[in-house]
């Protein structure tokens, strides 16, 4: 074996060069999914990764067209017909971006600088998507004709706006994307040093609150004191999301919650958690949410309400001394296991009928792209193939994590009916969605390298 991951490596090292020009040359173009301007951009990413996967070999790549932004599709039968099939999912669309808090670089003109590359994309998720091609590069370069298990790529252009018809495309192309493990390449590390694989994620709900006063703007001068104002509204309901120990208020929100087993209240005691350095890479100033629970414990195994934006008044002008008429706000509800979206959706709902008052109209509007929480059976033989590979990968065993962020695992899980794994290159502090977003090339030569041993190992154990 040793003699094997050395040539993995010499062939990895070989390749790095010009993954690290491909990774740099797709993020040049600005796929912002949220913005219609860009929508002919996102259909240029989609084409580059169609080429640069036909460049690599996969005999069968597709574009695939929605109602909305294309998603690709790739698959590589392996050398013996009788090994499993690899589902891999992530996208190539990207967050929307304001370059004058960029400092590092311009967003989409990526620099090399430090050991780190910086450009939107670079780690959420472009990065990630180009390891597995990295390490099938490597993989078939050691002598082989094919992968030693089917390679399929699912690549979609939607994620950051919600995957508006990803379930369209999962029930249209069923046949295609059948498969016998998911791995959804859309998530963290824990740090360069203290390796850990991802088993479970946090699902999603959200949520838009208006609140509606007055017919029209009116002169505080003439009403003030008398008049609905929406403002003043929305913040006495947004006051009453939480309960003075943090906890959500929701009518029964944690009646589902499942209490973490003695297993995985040890897999999170083994995590190596300093306060101030989490403080210092996650850009936050300080310690809030639920009380009796730890920050690993609260961010990945305990649901959460956010308030991620508020609307009213004429913000951005000069004061023009008027009530403003309405008010908005957009939620964002993190699930855990066995909560699932539909019942969260209807507590919220339950939650503010509780709450109206008279003089006020009100306005709940859920998203329909809401997702499950979804853990990784924890004895399947691909996790622990995928463990095995990690520790082949950065020399020592890895830890058991989770992310506090959603992914379609759930969703995947379902439609697919096979299990998923979640493997990914980020870093807290790689400030996905904010600006100077960054990627360590050694979480992506080591991710490569950790992806390259796990098809070797799940051709051998899984079957």
């Amino acid at each position: 074996m040793r003699e094997r991951d050395a040539r993995t490596r010499s062939e990895l090292a070989e390749l790095q060069g010009d993954m690290l020009a491909a990774l740099a040359e797709w993020v040049r173009i600005p796929s912002v999914s949220a913005v219609p301007d860009h929508r002919a951009d996102v259909v240029r990413s989609a084409r580059w990764l169609v080429a640069a996967l036909r460049a690599a070999g996969f005999p069968v790549v597709e574009e695939w067209e929605t109602q909305g932004l294309p998603a690709v599709y790739a698959h590589w039968p392996p050398e013996d017909a009788s090994a499993p099939t690899l589902l891999v999912y992530s996208h190539h669309d990207v967050h929307a971006v304001k370059d004058e808090e960029w400092r590092e670089t311009s967003p989409f003109s990526p620099v090399l600088r430090g050991g780190r590359m910086y450009g939107r994309g670079v780690s959420d998720a472009k990065g990630q998507a180009l390891c597995h091609l990295w390490a099938l590069r490597a993989h078939v370069a050691s002598g082989r004709s094919a992968p030693a298990v089917g390679v399929t790529l699912f690549i979609e252009g939607e994620e950051e706006i919600g995957s508006v018809n990803m379930a369209d495309l999962l029930r249209e192309h069923a046949g295609k994307l059948a498969a016998d493990v998911v791995m959804v390449s859309d998530t963290m590390l824990w740090s360069l040093t203290d390796a850990a694989v991802c088993v479970g994620v946090r699902g999603s709900v959200n949520g838009r609150l208006e609140v509606r006063g007055s017919h029209a703007d009116v002169h505080s001068g003439a009403v003030a004191g008398t008049a609905p104002n929406a403002c003043t509204e929305l913040a006495r309901l947004l006051s009453q999301l939480h309960d003075e120990k943090g906890r959500v208020a929701l009518p029964g929100f944690y009646d589902a919650v499942a209490p973490l087993s003695s297993r995985e209240r040890a897999e999170l005691d083994a995590i190596p958690f300093d306060e101030a350095e989490w403080l210092r890479q996650s850009h936050t100033r300080s310690v809030r949410g639920e009380h009796g629970c730890g920050v690993l414990e609260r961010i990945w195994c305990r649901p959460s309400v956010e308030v991620s934006s508020l609307l009213g008044g004429d913000a951005e002008q000069p004061s023009r001394g008027v009530i403003p008429p309405s008010a908005r706000a957009d939620l964002l509800l993190r699930l855990v296991p066995d909560q699932t979206a539909d019942e969260v959706a209807g507590q919220l709902r339950r939650w503010l009928e509780g709450r109206r008052v008279a003089g006020y109209d009100y306005e709940l509007t859920v998203s329909s792209t809401i997702s499950d929480p979804y853990l990784t059976p924890p004895e399947h033989p691909a996790l622990a193939a995928l463990e095995r590979s990690m520790s082949r990968a950065v020399g020592h065993p890895p830890l058991r994590m989770r992310n506090g962020g959603a992914a379609p695992a759930a969703q995947l899980a379902r439609e697919i009916d096979a299990p998923v794994l979640f493997f990914g290159t980020g870093l807290v502090d790689d400030r996905w969605h904010g600006h100077d977003e960054k990627v360590e090339i050694q979480a992506l030569c080591q991710g490569a390298e950790t992806l390259a041993y796990f098809l070797e190992d799940l051709a051998v154990n899984v079957r």
